[in-house]
Parts: C-alpha cells; sequence; structure tokens
C-alpha cells in the first residue's frame, strides 16, 4: 500500500515537472516571436559621369603590306577626326592590330569543296573612357564622318557608368535603414507596443536601372549601362523586438 501511495507521488511529481517545463518553453517561444519584420527602401536618381564608346575600323586586301597601310591611312583620318574634340590623349585608346585570313568555298557536282582566298582582314578597335560625357556622345553621333572619308568604321552604343557610386549605395542603405525604422514605429505605436532594439539586419541586392523606365529588376542585381540617367534602389530588411 505504501509503495502504491510512493509511487503515486513520483508520478504526480513528473507531472508537474513536465507542466512546468511545457509552460517555460511555451513562454520562451512566445518571447523570441514577438518582433516585427520591416523592410526600408532607398531610392536614388542620379546622372552618369562617366563614358566609355568603343568603335572598330577594318581593311581588306590580297597583299599584306597593302592592308597595314590602309589600315595605318584609316587611323591617321581617325585620329584627325578626334582631334577636332576636347578629349585629352590618355582618353583614347587604339588596341592592337587583329588579323585574320578570308576564305570563300564552292563545291562541284561531286561535292568536292574548292578553296579561294580573299584576302587579309585587318581590324582594330579605338576605345574612349571618359568624363567629358557630352563631348563623348557627340563624337558617338558625328562618327559618320568617317565613313563618308571611305574609312568601314563600326560604331558601338555608348556605356554610362558612375564614379561615385560606392558613397551613394552608403548613403542608400543609410536611408533604406531609416525607413525600416519608421516603419517599424509606426507599427508599433499601432499596436500599441514599445519598438524594441533591434535583432536582425538583411542588406537586399542593389538595383540600378534606367529612368522612367520598365526595366525588370534582377535577383542577383541589375546594373544598367545604356542609360545616362540611371535610378537605384536597395532594401534593407529590419527586425525588431516589441515591448
Amino acid at each position: 500500500m505504501k509503495s502504491k501511495s510512493l509511487g503515486q507521488l513520483f508520478l504526480s511529481l513528473a507531472i508537474v515537472i513536465a507542466a512546468y517545463f511545457i509552460g517555460n518553453s511555451f513562454i520562451q517561444r512566445n518571447s523570441e516571436n514577438n518582433t516585427i519584420w520591416v523592410k526600408g527602401l532607398g531610392k536614388q536618381n542620379f546622372t552618369s559621369d562617366l563614358i566609355v564608346w568603343r568603335g572598330s575600323f577594318t581593311t581588306v586586301d590580297n597583299n599584306l603590306q597593302n592592308a597595314y597601310a590602309k589600315l595605318d591611312s584609316d587611323r591617321a583620318l581617325i585620329k584627325d577626326f578626334l582631334s577636332n574634340y576636347e578629349l585629352e590623349d590618355s582618353e583614347i585608346v587604339f588596341n592592337s592590330v587583329n588579323i585574320n585570313k578570308d576564305y570563300s568555298y564552292s563545291y562541284d557536282q561531286k561535292g568536292a569543296s574548292t578553296r579561294t582566298f580573299n584576302g587579309y582582314v585587318l581590324r582594330q578597335e579605338v576605345k574612349i573612357e571618359s568624363k567629358k560625357v557630352e563631348e563623348t556622345e557627340k563624337i558617338a553621333r558625328e562618327v559618320t564622318e568617317l565613313i563618308n572619308k571611305g574609312v568601314e568604321f563600326y560604331s558601338e552604343p555608348p556605356q554610362y557608368f558612375y564614379t561615385q557610386l560606392a558613397s551613394l549605395k552608403q548613403e542608400m542603405i543609410a536611408n533604406a535603414t531609416t525607413d525600416a525604422r519608421l516603419r517599424a514605429e509606426q507599427i508599433a505605436e499601432n499596436a500599441n507596443s514599445k519598438l524594441g532594439s533591434l535583432k536582425n539586419a538583411r542588406m537586399g541586392v542593389f538595383q540600378i536601372v534606367a529612368q522612367n523606365s520598365n526595366e525588370n529588376f534582377s535577383w542577383g542585381g541589375s546594373f544598367n549601362t545604356n542609360s545616362k540617367k540611371k535610378t537605384a534602389t536597395i532594401t534593407m530588411t529590419l527586425e525588431y523586438k516589441v515591448d
């Protein structure tokens, strides 16, 4: 009888202890979930201050020396053309000459092929990298003058960059963080609660798109180089305790 009473006592004690731990765990779990997540946005319009423009010119001749002579003549015309604009010599770079042999192929009735040498193809690229954005844009627009002078010239669209991107990003992170905190304070106030300490912060990807465009954002971050005027955005996600 005594043994039975002792067993019941241990069972009751075990139930009380289990209830305590379950209750305590519940309180801790709710305490951990007593937080709010908010997302803030930093957004800034800016105008690019660096332009990169590339073009290439080509000549073809059966004689390699003649091809080089024609390429040298074309290069002189290009340098003369560029001298009309307010650029430094250090902003203009002519890359090394690329040489290829051009062939054409013909086939007889039996399917046998014949290869014909058409000449040497010489190609050289010129690159301008400058903070004189408007002046370089003018060059890209007026480069057709070289074509009218007999230069086989191919112009690529300019690319636009911003040299103060690092400081701009820091400013936007600060703005996004402030925006997120204001949202958190408003949520806490509306819930008759008090905003506590910051528990966690996550920065989103940096996005740069053309201004006033429907350009899509990318999971890895967008970096538009085709537009001079751009819009940069970044998000900050913050987790706060709520008392």
